[in-house]
C-alpha cells in the first residue's frame, strides 16, 4: 500500500532523512513507530515502510548528500520527494 497522507508522508520523508544520516547511505527499507503523532510511543511496534526511488540519478545526489549533514540531504529530499515513495509492507 503507496502512501499518500501527507502527514504521514512528512513523518517518513523525516525518518528517512535520519536514517540515511546514521547509516551514511539511503537506505531501502525504515521503520516508523506506530501512532507516532499520540504521546508515548512503544519502541517495539513499528511499521515497515520500503523506499522505492525511482530515478537513479536521485538516489546518486541523495547520497551525495548525505556527508554534507542533515540541512543539506533534507533539501535534497524536499527537491526530489516526488520521485520518493514509501510502500507499507503488511
Amino acid at each position: 500500500m503507496k502512501v499518500t497522507d501527507p502527514e504521514k508522508l512528512a513523518l517518513l520523508y523525516e525518518r528517512f532523512k535520519d536514517v540515511c544520516l546514521v547509516e551514511k547511505e539511503v537506505w531501502k527499507e525504515i521503520f516508523l513507530p506506530r501512532d507516532a503523532g499520540k504521546g508515548m510511543i512503544l519502541t517495539n511496534v513499528q511499521d515497515r515502510y520500503d523506499v522505492v526511488i525511482d530515478d537513479p540519478a536521485i538516489e546518486d545526489t541523495l547520497d551525495a548528500n548525505i556527508p554534507l549533514g542533515g540541512k543539506s540531504l533534507a533539501a535534497a529530499i524536499q527537491q526530489y520527494r516526488e520521485h520518493i515513495g514509501f510502500i507499507k509492507k503488511s
